[in-house]
């Protein structure tokens, strides 16, 4: 059971880090895995078993939830976007308790005020510009190849950060569309043994896995010097990220018509959010 609950939390990543709005590191708060993913992201050499112990589960569970439950909750978005944005801020605002367990016993001072107003803002003004990004053209040159590292490296500061979303970063950027473009044209082209697509989806695609390596490492490393070092200026950093996180996520609502029947359900979609963060939390953490 305990295998399948960390699937379980891996998949919910998986989803979140290619949905627009919703930030892969902040479920990582809310399921209370945040801190044991960075320790063992940074300490792989030095404690190698321990560190495959936990991350085989949820990487099996991100790729589960990256390649299927993704096509699940992008028609659920097409069809039910109110319910299922409410259910992602479910997920989210979940997470609080587990951010205000290190710093519920500190005194609060102006600088860790300051900081929260400062994250918080940063994350509710992004979705709210409204920037539409020229999509990028994809070619194989050494060009794109340094463009495609720098994107995973962005990628991966998405993810490790919490409460920013990667997606919505790689839309204003207009990466979003072509680099899911490659990945499915990648995928089909194993599936149906098309070399040229093959070929194609890895010359473009490598670079972009070589930075997302690299930056996960590297910004990991950051995290958790901060981690060590202002534990709890940096938590009040992480809960203005996350206190403003629907508002990332409900700006990408467009048009959406609501009657008595979607508000309903929308509130039993944002319940269970909370319950599934409150099942999926790290009791131990």
């Amino acid at each position: 059971m305990k295998l399948l609950k960390e699937i379980c939390r891996g998949s919910l990543l998986g989803v979140a880090n290619i949905m627009p709005g919703v930030s892969g590191g902040t479920l990582a708060i809310s399921m209370g895995i945040y801190d044991k993913i960075i320790y063992a992201v940074t300490h792989l050499r030095k404690d190698l078993k321990n560190s495959i112990r936990i991350l085989t589960p949820i990487g099996i569970g991100v790729i589960l939830g990256f390649a299927g439950l993704s096509f699940v909750i992008r028609w659920l978005f097409n069809e039910y976007p109110l319910q299922t944005n409410l259910l992602f801020v479910g997920l989210v605002l979940g997470g609080i308790p587990e951010i205000l367990k290190p710093i519920r016993t500190e005194r609060v001072n102006p600088a860790r005020i300051l900081v929260f107003f400062f994250f918080f803002f940063l994350v509710a003004v992004l979705p709210l510009l409204n920037i539409s990004g020229e999509e990028a053209v994809m070619e194989i040159s050494v060009s794109t190849a340094v463009k495609m590292f720098g994107i995973g490296v962005i990628s991966a500061a998405t993810m490790v950060v919490p409460g920013v979303s990667g997606s919505m970063i790689l839309l204003l950027l207009g990466y979003y569309q072509p680099l899911l473009d490659e990945i499915t044209g990648c995928i089909n082209g194993f599936l149906f043994m098309n070399a040229d697509q093959m070929i194609r989806g890895i010359l473009i695609l490598a670079p972009a896995a070589a930075g997302l390596g690299v930056g996960i490492i590297v910004i990991a490393k950051i995290v958790e010097y901060l981690l060590e070092h202002c534990k709890v200026t940096t938590y009040w950093g992480v809960l203005g990220l996350i206190v403003a996180s629907p508002v990332g996520i409900l700006a990408e609502m467009h048009s959406v018509s609501v009657n008595v029947v979607s508000v309903i359900t929308g509130i039993l979609a944002l319940l269970a959010g909370l319950l599934v963060a409150d099942r999926l939390g790290d009791k131990e953490s």
